[in-house]
């Protein structure tokens, strides 16, 4: 702890003052939630920084720059909605922006407002202890400065810690190998390479296609399939941007009252209503059509009844058969333990017709299971395969992941990983009951929504009630117990009537790389009330007076 936290004697010996912290709000995180984060309050004129691990900002979109990385969701969805001149000037070239152009996005708006001024790269945060005396966070960074500040605004990611497998002999192989997010950032070569993908997740879905087009001979292995639908990307013209330009706030206010924050709005009619030739019909349309149409605009049904599910998956099934030559190789890429949509839904591009090129085999994990990671390769319980490169597509420890790896102490030297041992506990998504003054944008347990929709929500609520705060001229907030253990009852109440309570996913807590996240212990990582309920929730929260939070 660094002396600006120390309580120092006056010359009498008989007051403790304490000296004011470094920050009134350190963010930690220059994503797409940190930097919207810190212009909200360089506007307000507050003491704030932002602490940045990587060398840049970017979040999601600086460290995942493997080939194929792109939005799922509608370029003109995931942008900012917040300043005019941005909507105006920003065109954004394809419907499905690609990790390059986003990026140049986002460091778009951070030089226009001047926020690289308000941010620290290569400040990884290793450790936060909250002082309960001087009511202050103490910050200890791994370039071993201390930081100290008022309020600690987390902006660090869903899916920003990579999980390697466990697997036998990673650490002894001795060609090139890497999980996708340390994916090098000098362009790589894969002409004339042996390439293995292990995985076949949604960033996996993503990669194998554009890896096959340059590798010698890839070699993808599956642990378990994955449903998948196609992006269907096309090109924005100079005439199609200022017909969005036009139209951002329908977009935005479409956005806000649809249950994922897009476009992309459920049909109501009811499953069992509509005649199945007019299913069937719907469904071609949305299959044929760009984004998450197949899965948003579906009838709502399919994500809570097991019947309507399983007619609808078998329709995908059939749309994945005809696009594989292989019939056998088509079986194994159709998931039979779980149906379409019940956990997030990858979008693909060729994704299918890379199993049809000559240059790419697969291995079944079912089958022939890998056994371990040698010098050269990889050795499956039937065969050894030789390998130039090996990348891991092997998933993240979501939504804790990112809190976990930072020693996070509360009141009383309480840690918040031994406090989520079991799974997150928040009030709102945003606040941890014995942790004073510590707000997550976009944590876990707020919605499940397009990311920018949601963190935009958080961010503003956030700077509200710190604005309240400091209008108060107050200190310190913290949840309630009760506040926080009736949300978490709501969420996991909100897993009931969905088929996902189900599913082997992320969502559920599930990661076989990681101890404590079986399958069938569920970790209630997200509120499934959809965007607008929760926004609606925030807003009772406010209205009410911040009922739920400790204010002093």
């Amino acid at each position: 702890m660094n002396d600006s936290m120390v309580a120092q004697q006056s010359t009498d010996d008989s007051t403790l003052i304490h000296e004011e912290p470094d920050y009134e709000v350190v963010v930690i995180g220059a994503g797409v939630g940190g930097i919207y984060q810190i212009k909200r309050l360089i506007d307000l004129g507050v003491n704030a920084t932002v602490l940045e691990g990587d060398p840049d900002l970017g979040g999601t979109w600086y460290r995942n720059r493997y080939p194929g990385a792109r939005f799922d969701s509608e370029s003109f969805t995931y942008g900012y909605s917040w300043d005019q001149e941005v909507l105006d000037q920003w065109h954004w070239k394809e419907m499905f922006s690609p990790q390059p152009e986003t990026l140049k996005y986002l460091n778009f708006v951070a030089d226009k407002f001047g926020l690289r001024d308000h941010m620290q790269f290569n400040c990884y945060v290793e450790k936060m202890i909250f002082d309960e005396n001087a009511c202050v966070w103490s910050l200890s960074l791994k370039d071993g400065r201390e930081i100290t500040s008022r309020f600690v605004l987390t902006a660090i990611g869903l899916l920003s810690v990579p999980t390697l497998p466990r697997i036998e002999g990673i650490d002894s192989y001795k060609g090139e190998a890497f999980h996708t997010f340390d994916w090098p950032k000098e362009p790589l070569d894969l002409e004339g390479k042996r390439v293995a993908v292990i995985g076949t997740g949604a960033t996996a879905i993503q990669l194998i296609p554009e890896v096959a087009k340059e590798a010698e001979h890839l070699t993808v292995f599956q642990r378990r399939a994955n449903w998948a639908a196609p992006l269907n990307n096309s090109e924005i013209s100079e005439e199609e941007m200022t017909e969005i330009r036009k139209r951002y706030d329908e977009i935005f206010a479409t956005c806000a009252r649809t249950p994922g924050g897009f476009e992309h709005e459920p049909d109501r009619r009811g499953f069992y209503s509509v005649p199945e030739e007019e299913r069937r019909e719907l469904w071609d349309r949305l299959y044929d059509g760009p984004g998450f149409g197949i899965w948003l605009q579906n009838f709502v049904e399919i994500f809570m009844d097991e019947d309507a599910n399983a007619e609808f998956s078998e329709y995908i099934a059939e749309r994945i058969r005809a696009r594989v030559d292989d019939p056998e190789l088509a079986e194994k890429l159709i998931p039979k333990d779980h149906g379409f949509g019940i956990q997030r839904v990858p979008l693909e591009t060729n994704y299918f017709e890379a199993y049809n090129r000559d240059n790419v085999s697969f291995v079944d994990g079912s089958e022939t299971p890998i056994q371990r990671i040698t010098e050269t390769g990889v050795q499956t319980s039937d065969e050894h395969y030789e390998f130039d490169v090996i990348v891991y597509a092997t998933g993240f420890d979501a939504f804790t992941g990112a809190f976990d790896r930072i020693d996070i102490r509360g009141v009383d030297g309480q840690s918040l990983r031994d406090k989520w041992s079991e799974g997150p506990v928040t009030y709102l998504g945003l606040l941890v009951h014995g942790f004073p003054n510590l707000i997550m944008i976009s944590g876990p347990q707020t919605a499940a929504t397009n990311f920018p929709r949601g963190a935009e929500l958080a961010v503003n609520w956030a700077t509200e009630l710190l604005e309240h705060l400091w209008d108060s001229n107050k200190g310190r907030i913290e949840a309630t117990p009760a506040a926080e253990q009736s949300w978490f009852d709501h969420v996991a109440k909100m897993y009931e009537p969905f088929l996902l309570r189900k599913a082997q996913s992320w969502i559920t807590g599930y990661n076989s790389n990681l101890d404590g996240h079986e399958y069938g212990k569920t970790r209630y990582n997200i509120y499934n009330g959809g965007g607008p309920k929760y926004a609606d929730r925030l807003q009772e929260e406010t209205q009410e007076g911040y009922s739920g939070i400790s204010i002093e």
